[in-house]
């Protein structure tokens, strides 16, 4: 498959410099901004010429903390930028607060005036609060998925890597960002290069965006079975409306009993454990990352009483779904 196409900048020579600008928004996770970054410094040195220039900006101009407490220094503020600049969005924990009015009506100003713009980590959650998302493709990190539904339904959302659909560009974290920026290079100077910088970073397997993030199922279990693996996948996919166990037997082609036996022996759990577990993580991750209600996150994970999954969720987490929202909202104050 051709690598994905990236529209050609406007106003730019081939042989200017590309220019990048990086908005660093409060806890920005740092391993997804090294894996944007260090590519570019790499490209320029593998070319022997500047290919790419980028510097570092925040909302107030002044450095900003990363998700690993590390203070990175920028060069300036929210500031105009020439229509041919492509701005990133270094996204990381709690980026609801860190997503303000400001950066919100500067980016929507950015886009009027052409700029391409992307989103790295959670910085699509920035993107699509923005309403810059709205009619694209898009993904986000695995574990911010379902909140991103949630909030946001209007956007195709993906388990991609990486995106890139017109002047939207929209990465996983982790080293996700590094595919990304390989498959820019690839279109505007060239698979070889790309490939150059693929080998300093030692990164032996360059995805493209029809790559999923997680690993398969059978990876994650460790387990290699089929019928288990489409098992688990079922579940996965009927999270908010679960099916009950003879019809999951029947979807594996199995008799229920065999199903049973076969969650036994693998996972030592009953299948209908395992999918109370999965549907809980779920809750788990939408009581943290929005603002649903609670109400609102049992009917999204498949809970029609409330009292119910609070009796479930105490008994999974040792705690109550309202005392993990606010134990979670303390310690983001607390940072």
């Amino acid at each position: 498959m051709p690598s994905p196409t990236l529209p050609s900048p406007h106003g730019r020579q081939r042989d200017q410099p590309q220019t990048i600008v990086f908005l660093l928004l409060e806890r920005f996770t740092l391993m997804a901004f090294a894996a944007a970054t260090e590519p570019l410094r790499l490209a320029n040195r593998a070319a022997g010429k500047t290919l790419y220039k980028w510097h570092l900006i925040s909302e107030s101009g002044h450095p900003v903390t990363c998700s690993s407490g590390a203070a990175m220094a920028v060069s300036g503020g929210l500031e105009d930028l020439p229509a041919d600049a492509l701005i990133v969005v270094c996204g990381g924990v709690d980026v609801q607060r860190a997503t303000t009015p400001a950066v919100l009506s500067w980016l929507r100003k950015r886009a009027r005036h052409g700029n391409r713009i992307a989103g790295i980590c959670t910085g699509a959650w920035t993107l699509a609060k923005a309403g810059l998302l709205d009619g694209h493709r898009a993904t986000i990190h695995w574990e911010n998925h379902d909140a991103l539904i949630e909030d946001f339904p209007e956007i195709d959302l993906t388990k991609s890597v990486f995106v890139i659909h017109g002047k939207r560009l929209t990465s996983a974290g982790g080293t996700a960002p590094l595919d990304m920026m390989l498959a820019m290079m690839t279109e505007s100077a060239g698979a070889d290069l790309a490939h150059a910088v693929a080998d300093q970073l030692i990164y032996s397997a360059i995805r493209t965006n029809r790559d999923t993030q997680r690993l398969s199922i059978p990876a994650r279990i460790g387990v290699r079975h089929p019928k288990l693996a489409r098992a688990i996948a079922f579940m996965e996919s009927h999270i908010e409306d679960p099916i009950s166990p003879s019809d999951l037997a029947q979807d594996v082609d199995m008799s229920t009993r065999q199903l049973e036996r076969l969650f036994r022996r693998y996972l030592n759990r009953s299948p209908k454990r395992y999918y109370m577990e999965l549907r809980l993580e779920r809750a788990r991750n939408l009581l943290m990352q929005t603002d649903m209600s609670v109400i609102n996150v049992a009917l999204a994970t498949g809970f029609t009483s409330p009292s119910h999954f609070s009796k479930c969720y105490r008994a999974q987490y040792n705690t109550t779904p309202y005392r993990e929202r606010g134990a979670h909202a303390n310690m983001d104050e607390a940072d």
